[in-house]
C-alpha cells in the first residue's frame, strides 16, 4: 500500500487528468444514482440503495456489474433493470454499470441474439420442437413487438407466448449464452483493469528513472 502511495505522488499530472476524464465520460454514459433510486421498480430496495460500494468505481464492482448486466440482458427479455439492480445490491456490485450493461439486448439486437440462442439450443439438444420456418416467423414477430413490449400487459403476454412457442431450444440457448457471456465479461473487464493498472505503474516507474539518476548525480 505504501509503495503504491509513493508512486501516486510522482504520477504525471497529464496521466492523472486523463484517468479522471475517462472516469467522467464513463459516468456520463451511465444512469445517475438519483434516476436509479427513483425507478418505480427499485423503490422497494429503499435504504439498501445508499450503500457506498454500490456507486464506487472499483475493479471488482465494475467487473461484477458488467457480468450481472450482461447476464440478465441476455437471459430475460423484460424487467432486466430491476433484476440486475437487485442482484448488484446483493453482491455489492456497481449498480449503474449493472443497469447500463443490460442494454446489450435492445430492439436492434433482439433478433440476432434470439436467433443465435435458438441455434445454440437446437445444437445442444440435437433436435427442434417445431419446424425451422415456423420458429423463424415467431422470432421475427416477437422482434417486431419488442419495442412495444413494456407498453401494456397484453403486449407482454403476447410477446412471451411467441417466445415460449419456439420451445426448449430458445430457452436453453438463452440460458447458456447468458451464463457464458456473463462469466467472460467478468474476466475480460478484470483483465483489462489489471493490465491498465500495470501499464500505468510501469510508465510511472520509467518516468521516475531519469529523475533518480539526476538526483544521484547531485549539483
Amino acid at each position: 500500500m505504501h509503495v503504491y502511495q509513493r508512486e501516486c505522488r510522482f504520477a504525471p499530472i497529464n496521466e492523472t487528468d486523463r484517468n479522471l476524464n475517462m472516469l467522467k465520460r464513463l459516468k456520463a454514459m451511465l444512469p445517475s444514482p438519483e434516476s436509479i433510486r427513483a425507478n418505480r421498480w427499485l423503490r422497494w430496495l429503499g435504504p439498501l440503495m445508499h450503500h457506498p460500494k454500490l456507486w464506487h468505481f472499483s475493479r471488482r464492482g465494475i467487473a461484477f456489474g458488467v457480468a450481472i448486466g450482461v447476464f440478465f440482458g441476455l437471459l430475460i427479455p423484460v424487467a432486466q433493470i430491476p433484476f440486475s439492480a437487485a442482484v448488484a445490491v446483493a453482491m455489492r456490485a456497481n449498480v449503474p454499470v449493472a443497469v447500463g450493461s443490460t442494454l446489450i439486448s435492445n430492439p436492434v439486437t433482439y433478433g440476432p441474439l434470439w436467433y443465435g440462442s435458438y441455434r445454440l439450443g437446437k445444437f445442444v439438444l440435437g433436435r427442434e420442437s417445431l419446424p425451422e420456418t415456423e420458429a423463424m416467423q415467431l422470432l421475427s414477430r416477437a422482434q417486431q413487438e419488442a419495442g412495444k413490449a413494456e407498453d401494456s400487459p397484453g403486449t407482454i403476454k403476447r410477446w412471451f407466448r411467441q417466445l415460449r412457442s419456439v420451445g426448449k431450444p430458445l430457452i436453453l440457448g438463452m440460458a447458456l449464452m447468458a451464463t457464458v457471456s456473463g462469466v467472460l465479461a467478468y474476466f475480460l473487464v478484470s483483465g483489462i483493469w489489471v493490465l491498465r493498472v500495470r501499464w500505468v505503474r510501469s510508465r510511472r516507474l520509467k518516468e521516475r528513472g531519469p529523475q533518480r539518476v539526476m538526483e544521484s548525480k547531485g549539483p
